[in-house]
């Protein structure tokens, strides 16, 4: 019988993982006694995806806002901060600034706006053209913010970040004053240091300001070593990191390329089979109602096997079926779109049949699927199985 199933993910439950779990066992485990459990079989090219937030949790890669202190001590001593381009985010940002103000004297606090860097808006940008605002070049202070524009709530939380940051950073005995502008070199009015908290356009800014002299770090610079017996992570620092609690937070985890391959092996000792592996973070995509681009990670997969590598070589069926076959129908139709999938090439890069589809890299397609399959709730699947995904029409 014709095969009629392409594509599946599957979320796999596992165990609530904690500090000094087996992850390597825990993933490979629970992936083959779902396979039992559910009657399906595992095969060459599936993928199995795992949270990095577990791989973290497994690692103990925790970090305090005490250890955030520390550090942003060390490297400003009592110089006056300005803090700019951070997300308004209660579980990746607010720790975090609770610890840079632990460790500064005053902090100059630059919103970027109508929204920040992942789409979380300050302001709707219909008022700020009601307004007259050019925020390309106007640089507000927080009195002029309110007079324009009043107390405006997130529309997900309720919360007012303006007020919301102002009272984290005060609550740690630090000055504060905000501003709002997009432009980085805007902050060398206040203080030539800085500490860039942008994630995607961390490298541009960090070169604009070193241009213009000031000392710059950014959040992949603070924790990218232990303070003290913390956690840490070398590549990213704070980059990647969620709330743990009012105190702590877990950052992304570590060494995670021996972990995909640790794991990549042991199902292959189990089940025969050579299964691609990767750690997934935030997806890519884009909500289409708050307009917030989800990936607030640095990047959506930390590590992955080498099968992962890559672009989809695609072409689209419906514009072979418009154009090449378009006097054909029924099975010679089917049969003449699989003999030209059969024959492509292995770079369709700028080829009219490739065009429409999504010229992604693998991982990022993938663990999109997988971040959108476990979720961020309470599904308790931390684990996801992908199958078919390098299947085509001809399969």
């Amino acid at each position: 019988m014709e095969r009629l199933v392409g594509t599946i993910s599957r979320g796999i439950r596992a165990p609530i993982i904690t500090k000094g779990d087996d992850i390597v066992d825990i993933v490979t485990s629970s992936v083959i006694n779902a396979s039992k459990s559910e009657g399906f079989s595992l095969g060459d090219r599936d993928v199995v995806g795992i949270t990095e937030a577990v791989v973290a949790r497994a690692q103990g890669n925790y970090v305090s806002y005490l250890d955030i202190a520390y550090d942003i001590k060390d490297k400003f001593g009592d110089n006056p901060i300005g803090v700019i381009f951070p997300i308004l985010s209660r579980n990746r940002f607010a720790t975090c600034l609770k610890g840079i103000a632990k460790g500064a004297k005053k902090i100059i606090l630059m919103l970027s706006y109508p929204s920040d860097e992942v789409g979380n808006h300050l302001v709707n940008i219909d008022m700020l053209d009601a307004k007259g605002i050019n925020p390309w070049s106007d640089i507000l202070d927080e009195e002029q913010f309110r007079e324009l524009f009043g107390h405006p709530k997130h529309t997900f939380t309720g919360i007012d970040y303006v007020k919301y940051y102002k009272e984290i950073v005060e609550s740690q005995g630090c000055q504060v004053e905000i501003i709002f502008a997009n432009d980085c070199r805007a902050i060398l009015n206040y203080t030539n240091y800085v500490l860039a908290c942008d994630i995607h356009s961390r490298m541009r800014t960090k070169r604009l300001l070193k241009e213009k002299g000031a000392t710059v770090y950014l959040l992949d610079d603070i924790l990218n070593k232990s303070i003290n017996g913390s956690g840490y992570n070398e590549t990213y620092g704070l980059l990647g990191a969620n709330k743990a609690t009012e105190d702590q937070i877990k950052l992304f985890p570590r060494d995670c390329q021996k972990v995909v391959d640790a794991i990549q092996q042991k199902l292959f000792e189990k089940t025969n089979c050579d299964i691609e592996v990767l750690i997934y973070g935030d997806g890519a995509f884009k909500d289409p109602v708050g307009k917030i681009w989800e990936l607030a990670d640095p990047v959506v997969s930390p590590a992955f096997t080498k099968g992962l590598v890559g672009q989809p070589n695609e072409v689209k069926l419906k514009y072979l079926a418009d154009n090449d076959f378009k006097d054909l129908k029924g099975d010679k139709l089917k049969e003449a779109i699989r003999q030209y999938i059969r024959h492509k090439g292995d770079d369709l890069v700028g080829q009219r049949a490739s065009q429409g589809t999504t010229p992604r890299r693998l991982t990022d397609l993938i663990g999109s699927l997988c971040d959108l399959t476990s979720g961020s709730g309470d599904k308790g699947t931390p684990i996801v199985l992908i199958q078919g995904y390098f299947d085509n029409y001809t399969k």
